[in-house]
């Protein structure tokens, strides 16, 4: 019974959000260089359909006329009796091939079974195979002691032209297939019909200009003001160099995209590409990154080289954090690590000894603790913008950008739908609207409606309905009671976040789920913290009071609450034994140190107060159970029946929230 869920995040769940969609390579060689036209234009090609249509003609071509099939008895009876072998040759100690002479060997052509024999002296016109070759020396001689004849018997090892071709093949290959890559490379790499494998060290940059623009305008990023204030203003650097440089302004050098995942980071990026007037050159961190020593460093200098040519530009590296990882944390490698060498050209080119006037350098990522000091200071990126998740009304915006494509039902209440998806990103958002329609669809309905939204947020946050998994009477009653006492406990503290709807469907790796809508706030005060570990200790709580036993469903329960009982203790000042002191870390340095940054004293300090923490919250929680016994059970009678109960049928059985708890009716 992983369960309690809170929208966006399942308590007990594992449900990572959706990624957005990655930038997706364009069409085309690199910059400049011509489309290669279809055919084999380098000459070793030609070398080699002359040398496959050689053979093709000589395996059809070639000699049909080959030796009649026999056997030793005739040969002996019909052949050797009447004088009219001239000798026997043993090939590759497998076969026999009988020579004639030139009136037999007619002969038997004018027979129409054997009209296709050989003819000549020098060729064998019949063959049969041996068994060994001692056996035939042996009858061989008694054949001339018995037709007394000087019949020769001679021995040749011929493998054949095809054996021979066979032989060479493996040589021919690799020869075939080192030239090939040569082709292959010189032509990837930018060299064209005489590339050379150099080349490697070329820049694969996708370039946006007036010839090839992407149609993504600022128009189409919802949400994100701040972050388009300050991208549009590097845009206005660009265009309007004079009206900043009059008051002796300079432009600024670069500027770093930070925030989650699937906010928009590289939408932006996309946006300030179809905004330009400058040429725009995209590439990603792991193009940087090759097998060979030396290719990271000698792509970044060509990549400057190309935005200096096309200055002024904006230039833009996405997942900088490939090539930008501070440097020293790569254990097992030494001072000529790869990347490490690939980020110290990139210090140099952005703020070297060399001049990239008019080259603004955007770049992305999503992990800026990791980045090296000397690439985040200023001079090289001056500014860093923040691309946070997106507050109530920008989800609004966004779900009207995602819904236009829809097929909607009169009135659907946008807000609503903003309401319902707290902590969504955007790439969040766009799934919830295909799930949506892909559900309406799956249903059979002429438009998509706002219970097909509910379902996809229910998708989304706790995954996919399995419906099909059986579970017995009594684990059913003991879930039913362990949801109950979720339901409950949060209903009547007066921090706990507000319930929407609790259900014993089995979802994903949960057997039931209690969802709520928690409030959108940035500070969270311990009072908060108190109820919400109460409020997850309570199904708990409720199993050991209506059964006196406990099962193995409340790990997700357990966990996330403890987890929140030492971040109280250990990071945000939150016991009064320890006092106001934090042992987090924000810049990451923590991860190469071996030792923790208290002593053990300290440590049975922060284990007594985080077990001290959960004890107040589970007797909270008991003691809201205990007291509201008669309503629980109703309560999880209604779940055995209904599978799924909400808010209004918690306000039926105890009344509405008592005065001074969180009363909000966005559900």
């Amino acid at each position: 019974m992983e369960n309690n869920i809170e929208q966006p995040q399942q308590q007990g769940g594992a449900s990572q959000p959706p990624q957005g969609p990655r930038k997706q390579q364009g069409p085309g060689g690199p910059e400049g260089q011509p489309k290669m036209p279809a055919g084999p234009r380098n000459p070793f090609m030609w070398g080699w359909l002359a040398i496959a249509a050689i053979l093709t003609v000589w395996m059809i071509m070639g000699d049909r006329v080959t030796p009649a099939e026999t056997d030793w008895n005739t040969v002996r009876s019909d052949m050797i009796s009447r004088g009219e072998v001239t000798k026997i040759v043993v090939v590759n100690r497998e076969t026999a091939e009988v020579y004639l002479t030139k009136a037999a060997a007619e002969r038997y052509r004018s027979v129409e079974e054997y009209s296709n024999i050989p003819t000549g002296e020098d060729k064998a016109q019949f063959r049969f195979t041996i068994g060994s070759v001692d056996l035939l020396a042996a009858d061989v001689e008694k054949a001339r002691a018995e037709f007394a004849t000087a019949l020769p018997l001679d021995y040749r090892n011929d493998r054949g032209g095809w054996a021979t071709v066979l032989n060479w093949l493996p040589m021919i290959f690799l020869i075939g297939l080192f030239f090939f890559m040569m082709r292959s490379m010189s032509g990837m790499m930018g060299g064209g019909p005489g590339g050379q494998i150099m080349g490697v060290g070329r820049a694969k940059a996708q370039v946006f200009d007036k010839e090839k623009q992407t149609k993504v305008t600022f128009k189409d990023v919802a949400g994100l003001e701040e972050a388009k204030v300050e991208i549009m203003e590097i845009v206005d650097f660009l265009k309007k160099p004079e009206k900043y440089k009059e008051l002796g302004g300079k432009i600024p050098k670069g500027a770093l995209l930070v925030g989650p995942p699937g906010t928009g980071k590289t939408l932006l990026a996309k946006a300030v590409a179809g905004e330009a007037d400058v040429p725009f050159l995209s590439i990603s961190g792991s193009d940087f990154v090759e097998m060979f020593v030396g290719v990271g460093a000698s792509r970044v200098r060509d990549l400057f080289r190309q935005a200096k040519e096309k200055a002024p530009c904006i230039l833009f590296i996405d997942e900088i954090d490939a090539i930008g990882r501070a440097r020293g944390r790569n254990a097992g490698y030494g001072s000529n690590d790869e990347r490490e060498n690939t980020l110290n050209q990139l210090l140099t080119e952005m703020d070297g000894f060399g001049t990239n006037a008019g080259v603004i350098l955007l770049a992305a990522t999503n992990r800026s603790d990791i980045l090296d000091k000397a690439l985040m200071r200023a001079g090289r990126f001056d500014r860093q913008i923040e691309v946070g998740l997106p507050e109530l009304k920008e989800r609004e915006q966004i779900f009207e950008v995602h819904l236009q494509n829809l097929k909607l039902a009169p009135n659907l209440d946008r807000g609503f739908l903003a309401k319902q998806t707290p902590g969504f990103s955007g790439a969040d958002i766009a799934n919830v609207c295909n799930e949506a329609a892909l559900i309406a669809a799956r249903g059979g309905k002429p438009a998509v409606d706002k219970e097909d939204f509910m379902s996809a947020i229910d998708r989304i946050v706790g995954g996919l309905e399995r419906r099909s998994l059986v579970m017995s009477d009594e684990e059913k009653r003991l879930t039913a009671f362990h949801e109950a006492g979720h339901a409950t406990v949060s209903w009547f503290l007066r921090h706990a976040d507000p319930l929407i709807k609790v259900t014993i469907i089995p979802r994903g790796r949960s057997l039931g789920a209690s969802w709520y809508l928690p409030d959108e706030r940035h500070n969270t005060t311990r009072e908060q913290f108190m109820d919400k570990i109460a409020s997850l200790l309570g199904g708990r709580v409720a199993e050991e009071v209506f059964f006196n036993t406990s099962e193995t469903g409340a790990l997700s329960d357990l966990e996330r609450a403890t987890k929140m009982a030492y971040a109280m203790v250990t990071y945000f000042g939150m016991s009064e034994a320890l006092g106001n002191m934090s042992y987090y870390d924000s810049s990451g340095s923590s991860d190469m140190a071996f030792t923790k940054p208290f002593s053990e004293q300290t440590a049975q300090q922060i284990d007594a107060e985080t077990k001290r923490i959960l004890g107040e919250a589970e007797a909270a929680a008991r003691e809201v159970i205990t007291r509201n016994r008669t309503g629980i059970e109703t309560l999880a009678a209604r779940l055995l029946d209904k599978e799924t109960v909400f808010s209004e049928d918690l306000e039926e059985i105890f009344g509405a929230r008592p005065e001074g708890t969180n009363e909000d009716e966005r559900a």
